[in-house]
């Protein structure tokens, strides 16, 4: 009986560790009764269908996948989007010059006429999703590893192929609950979408990497699109005969402001989470990984902003690039911190505890953890190499392009290649290379170089070095634990590639040969760590990933045999998810109570003129001291809020995501996580998680009143 009810005991911890409040990306096309239910407890007004459908209008329509990287939504009808200012970076960045500094200075189109092209960017949308379980496992039952992965991929062929036939629109076959379910999810793509509007970047990113992370939060956080179609509402090439999209639906902007305890939605796109993952994950997470990319990325952002201070069309050029280097260096070292302070590591292996009493009398999950072990012990003392090359040796630029090369190289070395294939590599390269150099800063470059390879040197065990590198390093250079020996040595690198000179690279170009390439120091550097890599660890990597992946969907199999009636949802994978909670408050720590919303009182409080993160347009000041809020102010703080926070459960891809309130209208875009809860991808935490969202009368404030684009607040439907 006491064994029976230790079990019992146990069951009970795992389930409360695996469902817990406001938790949750759930996926509206599978949206269960409990769940729906719970929304509407919470305040939510509107149906199912309202939420998703696809036979006729709902919130759905109005989300979009932004640049395959974000989440946008329609709000207006005439296919005006909304996103983050920092989703919308690289295109406003991409559109400046110095001499039009749209990224300093901001932008608003007056007109359409005015409206900038952004021919990187597109759009698509959501047409309908399909589970196709049954067709995939019908295929690739019984099957493991690389053998089912193979099979996985061409069934995901035959499915896409039949449809897509004919209509225009893509899709992809995405696993769900670790391949316990397959889901078809079906696009159309538009990729005539144009810059309408941004703020200053003093506004859009205020607060800078100190803030990032953290609340409170003064960030205007957002910038302004259009998707444009044919005359017939497709998409089409960008061209003037274009016409703006006529949306199916799109999001009214309620102004009327939002109060503790408001029910909020999110519609959006989050990228990732593992919240499934084992106490063997975590721990190479927290010991290995994360410390390594926190390391590495540091160098580089220190290289980088030193060159960046100094010169404005540096800042420029390097401005995108930074700042997503620096987004997840500040996350990865958070993680690691929350996922220690929360012991999550005990906590899953509680977890495991519990299914390894459940599984001990059932064959089929008796030895996962075992298997898991063998696993983990076999690849975990490569792990920290393979993030030193993909984040270190290869987080130089000049590194990375060269690494690119590697295919060149083997259409040169190897025998009766065709003429067409060889030509179609050269070409690449020669692309590659006009892209490169137009990115590249030499200077910033050079000492990421020379660091992280020193890094590599010093952390990574020599008998995992590439053989023969150091060695002649250190004959041609001096000793190999002084940094001016990487510093020659970088330097040396960079005077003599023919990636920096023209005629040499066209010469090559001219009459390429693969000893010319190998030669070349760049090309051998980047080549001796990634075939060392490539000969060595990517068979043991790939090995450990196939395992990984059978196990987990074993695992996670026998969890939800284990609890048939959980209401559970699959991790993250940038498909469309909606969560909800409720505008809060909250207390991270002792002493320190936290308000559900910040104004524009604290961003004159943080501002510091002529400062690199918190500077602000000399109007901005003007604007606040005359109390110019318009019908923007929040009537119970005489201010304009500017960010408030929800307990929404949200990851990265969620970025630019609605905010929606119980009838359907916008509220604000979210924008960020706190840092107190940056375990998040791992697990959830129901006391500290909050959603930072920046509150969308300070978006149309900053349209209207700082940048004078009334034009735009006129194309919205306004809720008061």
């Amino acid at each position: 009986m006491r064994k029976h009810l230790v079990v019992l005991l146990l069951l009970m911890a795992f389930s409360i560790k695996w469902a817990k409040a406001d938790e949750g990306m759930w996926l509206p096309y599978l949206l269960g009764q409990q769940t729906y239910n719970d929304m509407v407890k919470r305040g939510l007004k509107l149906t199912k269908d309202q939420l998703y459908s696809i036979n006729k209008a709902s919130i759905k329509d109005a989300i979009v996948i932004f640049g395959g990287g974000c989440t946008g939504e329609i709000v207006s009808n005439e296919g005006l989007i909304f996103t983050n200012h920092h989703c919308g970076y690289d295109a406003i960045a991409s559109a400046s010059s110095v001499e039009h500094n749209y990224l300093k200075n901001g932008f608003y189109a007056q007109n359409k006429q005015q409206e900038i092209t952004s021919p990187k960017l597109s759009v698509q949308f959501l047409v309908k999703v399909d589970d196709v379980t049954k067709q995939v496992e019908d295929v690739v039952k019984g099957l493991n590893g690389a053998e089912r992965a193979k099979k996985e991929q061409e069934i995901y062929a035959d499915i896409i192929a039949k449809a897509t036939n004919g209509n225009g629109y893509e899709a992809k076959v995405v696993p769900m609950f670790k391949g316990n379910q397959y889901l078809l999810f079906v696009y159309e793509r538009y990729t005539d979408v144009r810059l309408v509007g941004a703020p200053p970047e003093s506004v859009g990113k205020f607060g800078g990497d100190t803030d990032n992370w953290e609340w409170p939060r003064h960030t205007g956080d957002f910038s302004i699109f259009r998707v444009y179609a044919n005359k017939d509402g497709k998409p089409a090439p960008y061209s003037a005969e274009n016409v703006p999209l006529k949306p199916k639906h799109f999001l009214p902007v309620s102004i009327k402001g939002i109060k503790e305890n408001d029910y909020a939605m999110i519609f959006g796109y989050p990228g990732g989470t593992n919240r499934y993952e084992t106490s063997y994950g975590v721990e190479l997470k927290t010991t290995v990984e994360n410390p390594s990319v926190v390391n590495l990325r540091d160098v580089r952002l220190k290289a980088m902003f030193e060159q960046m201070k100094k010169d404005p069309a540096v800042k420029l050029q390097l401005a995108s690039s930074y700042a997503g280097i620096a987004n997840y260096w500040k996350f990865f070292d958070g993680e690691t911190k929350q996922l220690e302070k929360y012991h999550v590591l005990d906590e899953k292996r509680k977890q495991e505890a519990a299914f390894i009493k459940w599984a001990q009398d059932k064959p089929e999950f008796a030895g996962v953890f075992n298997d898991y072990a063998a696993a983990y012990k076999a690849w975990s003392p490569y792990a920290k190499g393979r993030i030193y090359l993909t984040e270190g040796v290869l987080g130089s630029p000049v590194a990375a392009f060269a690494g690119s090369l590697t295919g060149l190289e083997r259409a040169l070395a190897t025998a009766n290649v065709p003429k067409e294939t060889l030509q179609q590599a050269i070409e690449a390269a020669k692309a590659a290379r006009t892209n490169f150099l137009a990115a590249e800063n030499k200077p910033s470059d050079q000492k990421i170089l020379a660091a992280t390879c020193h890094m590599f040197y010093t952390d990574i065990p020599k008998d995992q070095q590439p053989g023969g590198f150091y060695d002649e390093l250190k004959a041609k250079y001096g000793p190999l634990d002084e940094d001016k020996t990487y510093n020659m040595w970088a330097a040396n690198l960079m005077a003599n590639t023919m990636i920096f000179n023209d005629a040499k690279w066209n010469a090559f170009i001219a009459n390429p040969d693969a000893v010319t390439l190998q030669n070349d120091p760049a090309f051998a550097y980047a080549s001796a760590f990634l075939k060392n890599y490539q000969g060595k660890y990517l068979p043991l990597y790939q090995q450990f990933v196939a395992k990984n992946n059978d196990l987990g969907r074993e695992y996670l199999k026998g969890v939800m045999q284990m609890q048939p009636n959980a209401n559970r949802y699959p991790d993250a994978n940038f498909t469309m998810r909606v969560s909800y909670g409720q505008v809060k408050p909250y207390s991270p720590r002792d002493a320190v109570n936290y308000d559900y919303v910040c104004t524009m009182k604290g961003v004159i409080e943080k501002y510091v003129p002529g400062d690199y993160e918190f500077d602000l347009p000399a109007n901005y000041v003007d604007l606040y001291n005359k109390k110019d809020f318009g019908q923007y102010k929040d009537a119970k703080r005489n201010d304009v809020v500017v960010c408030f926070i929800t307990t929404n459960d949200i990851t990265g891809g969620n970025s630019g995501s609605p905010v929606i309130n119980a009838n359907g209208e916008l509220i604000g875009l979210a924008f960020d996580g706190n840092y107190e809860a940056l375990s998040h991808k791992i697990q959830f935490d129901s006391n500290y998680n909050r959603t930072i969202c920046v509150d969308v009368r300070y978006v149309l404030w900053c349209i209207e009143k700082l940048g004078g684009a009334k034009n735009i607040i006129n194309e919205l439907k306004l809720v008061k």
